[in-house]
């Protein structure tokens, strides 16, 4: 069971990307005062290498003292942001994703760069990020783009249970950087049950509109009175929400989804908006899940 010191673990692979994510939880673990983890999972080739040159054992050993060097690289990079954060290291011989999500069952956070060395690690970030925020039992974040300082915090809601904890993540975030918050609903006029229908053309959009605003405020009545110190920007939008995400995000801190709305089908592990992020957001992005 997580507790109050669960740790932000970070996926390091020796990749600048993996540094840069390691920089972003060590100052996100001085501002939740939360200890920092840092793994490296490896496997040893069973194929692939000249046999007469060099054995199993010296092959296990060289990939080991890789490990180590890059751990020690990434601590130093952690503690050079964040002196007071304590900092762990470890190296595991399982494979990267299946690693990262084990390590999620006890984390408060998961943390990835956007680019990886996936031919080492498989820390690539679009299958490793989705595997995660579709299997993990925690938040997961991936590091990307610009982090504009002084930027609000923006999340995304459509009123699913994962747009609920995504807002419960992400007035939290906004409190703890003294930031501001940015909350994106969108609607569009085109519904697949009545699309190729003369009914497409007889809603009344305007009270469509005001009823997403109506919603919104009902969905945020409680979370302002637990953060009154968090000032909120209400926006509602006749947009798509991947392009409305995207351009809000671009002078944002960081960007806060769901992993499912309403708008996927069912038994989709991620959704749509979420998954065009994890390639595309100009920032930060949390993808938060609802507990289990």
């Amino acid at each position: 069971m997580k507790g109050p010191a669960a740790p932000v673990v970070v996926g390091v692979d020796g990749s600048s990307s993996a540094l840069a994510a390691v920089k972003w939880a060590a100052a996100d673990c001085a501002r939740h005062h939360t200890p920092l983890r840092l793994v490296h999972g490896y496997n040893v080739p069973n194929a692939g290498y000249p046999e007469m040159v060099l054995t199993a054992t010296e092959i296990l050993h060289a990939i080991e003292e890789q490990a180590d060097t890059w751990l020690t690289e990434a601590a130093a990079a952690a503690r050079a942001v964040a002196p007071e954060v304590e900092v762990s290291t470890e190296r595991v011989c399982r494979y990267g994703t299946a690693l990262l999500i084990s390590e999620s069952r006890d984390a408060r956070l998961m943390v990835l760069g956007s680019q990886g060395l996936g031919t080492v690690t498989g820390l690539l970030v679009g299958s490793t990020a989705i595997a995660l925020a579709s299997h993990g039992r925690c938040p997961l974040v991936v590091v990307r783009g610009t982090e504009v300082p002084g930027g609000p915090v923006v999340v995304g809601v459509d009123g699913s249970p994962t747009s609920e904890a995504a807002l419960a993540f992400a007035f939290e975030a906004a409190s703890v950087r003294n930031a501001p918050l940015a909350v994106v609903t969108c609607w569009q006029d085109f519904m697949v049950e009545s699309g190729y229908t003369a009914s497409r053309f007889t809603v009344d959009w305007g009270q469509v509109e005001q009823d997403e605003r109506r919603l919104q405020a009902e969905r945020l009545a409680g979370w302002q009175e637990k953060y009154p110190d968090v000032p909120v920007t209400r926006v509602v939008l006749r947009d798509r929400p991947v392009r409305a995400l995207m351009r809000y995000g671009a002078e944002a801190q960081l960007v806060v989804v769901g992993s499912r709305g309403h708008g996927g089908f069912a038994g989709m592990l991620l959704g749509s908006t979420s998954q065009a992020l994890v390639y595309n957001a100009p920032c930060p992005l949390a993808i938060v899940r609802p507990a289990s």
